[in-house]
């Protein structure tokens, strides 16, 4: 969407904002950098980084409230569960709501009027719709260009790759549970020292978060990044499930499609972001997200 924008196929953006738990992989921070320079600046496109805290350390200090994430659990008893899931809300809903608020002049606790709104553009695209949904607060007003422009996971990769961006890596902290086996063999085949990281945080979460035991709310069993629920380093990784067979043949068309399209053109002899529902409506304050 910052490309889009930047490169006049959408409106231009007052803001992007990017919300850093501060624990992503290097590859994404380094992509953040890139992006940054050769895209937002050169378009007038402030890139504002927000934060609510390092999640990792945050997990791991007795003092600090833990938004908790959702690890795999193995009680005592052998059967199984997962913690909640707050982390999203936490560290990067929270601190987006924040800033959003500070840029339309009513930094919380102040009230926002009514009539007072900032337009969100959320990166959903259409093999996701059903993931598309409303603000729940009155001053944000969800947009979903991609869905507007008809746009899928493919349109998104061949237009990425027209710029010279398709090794966009994917923005999630380095050790979420909710990784597949084939983002932890990546992280260990091609990040030893990530790798190491996420083993360590793995094998210092088993009791649960730090903040709940010291509390002497401990956990009654044990707790897991993988899902096999066994430690990180002993985890089955190596096998390919049936979902990533499928994600894997879908990345190989996909990529079969950008390579079509470039030596021989888009069949219908249009361009596949920039025709597809006519001409996008900007409103009066817009927001990339």
């Amino acid at each position: 969407m910052l490309a889009l924008s930047a490169n006049g196929v959408l409106p231009k953006a007052d803001y992007a904002i990017f919300a850093d738990t501060g624990w992503e992989p290097r590859a994404v921070y380094e992509h953040l950098d890139r992006l940054e320079k050769e895209i937002a600046a050169p378009a007038g496109i402030p890139i504002l980084r927000v934060s609510s805290g390092n999640i990792r350390r945050d997990a791991l200090d007795p003092d600090h409230r833990f938004a908790s994430m959702p690890l795999y659990i193995l009680n005592q008893d052998g059967k199984q569960g997962m913690t909640r899931r707050q982390c999203t809300g936490e560290y990067k809903i929270k601190p987006i709501k924040r800033q959003v608020r500070e840029l339309l002049g009513y930094p919380y606790p102040q009230r926002v009027p009514k009539d007072v709104f900032a337009e969100q553009w959320v990166g959903i695209s259409t093999d996701e719709f059903h993931r598309a949904k409303d603000a729940d607060v009155r001053y944000m007003r969800n947009r979903h260009p991609l869905i507007d422009l008809g746009w899928s996971r493919s349109d998104c990769l061949r237009y990425l790759t027209s710029l010279g961006l398709a090794d966009t890596p994917k923005s999630s902290c380095l050790g979420c549970p909710f990784h597949g086996n084939a983002q932890w063999r990546h992280i260990r085949d091609t990040s030893p020292e990530e790798w190491q990281d996420v083993v360590a945080f793995d094998a210092a979460i088993r009791a649960g978060n730090a903040r709940a035991n010291a509390g002497g709310n401990r956990l009654l069993g044990q707790a897991f990044l993988h899902r096999s629920r066994v430690p990180l380093s002993e985890a089955p990784i190596d096998h390919v499930t049936a979902a990533e067979w499928a994600a894997r043949q879908q990345e190989i068309d996909d990529r079969t499609a950008v390579v079509e399209d470039l030596e021989n053109g888009v069949v219908d002899g249009c361009s596949p972001w920039a025709c597809r529902s006519g001409d996008p409506v900007r409103s009066d304050f817009d927001l990339t997200a």
